[in-house]
Parts: structure tokens; C-alpha cells; sequence
């Protein structure tokens, strides 16, 4: 079985949130204060979207080629509209 560039691209990138978050729950047990807590906790809101926002532009980024511009606009439009609700 051979794996695609991108898909491996993804989940390393996944792997990456995934360790980060652990590292984060680490960090939040190790420090036991709820306000570092949640300094650690505000740091991750920041990580997380970084981390879509690179997982969804290597997929779409692999399969330019093979969707319609409609596509890739709903795609786009999708993600920032998580983003959004992300935030809000």
C-alpha cells in the first residue's frame, strides 16, 4: 500500500495537534493553577484553526486539479465559516 504525499502531509500534521495537545494537558496538570490553565487552554484556540487551516489547504491542494471552482469555493467558504464560529 502506497500512501499519497498530501494524505501523509495531513496526518502528520494531525499527529502534530494531536501531540500538542497533550503537551498542553501536561503543561496544565504540572503548573495546577486554573489561570495558567487557562493561558495554556487560550493558546490552543490559536493552534487548533492554524491547524485546519493547513490540513484543509493540503487536501485541496491535492485535488486542485480534479474539482470544479464551485467546489473549491464551498470548501473555502465552508472553513471559514468554522472559523468563524470558532472565534465567535
Amino acid at each position: 500500500m502506497i500512501i499519497e504525499k498530501v494524505v501523509l502531509g495531513m496526518a502528520m500534521l494531525r499527529f502534530l495537534s494531536g501531540g500538542i495537545e497533550i503537551t498542553a494537558a501536561i503543561l496544565m496538570i504540572r503548573f495546577n493553577s486554573i489561570e495558567k490553565a487557562i493561558m495554556v487552554n487560550s493558546s490552543l484556540a490559536i493552534i487548533g484553526p492554524l491547524i485546519l487551516i493547513f490540513t484543509t489547504t493540503l487536501g485541496v491542494w491535492g485535488i486542485v486539479e480534479n474539482i470544479s471552482f464551485i467546489k473549491m469555493f464551498w470548501i473555502v467558504l465552508g472553513v471559514g465559516f468554522i472559523l468563524l464560529g470558532v472565534k465567535s
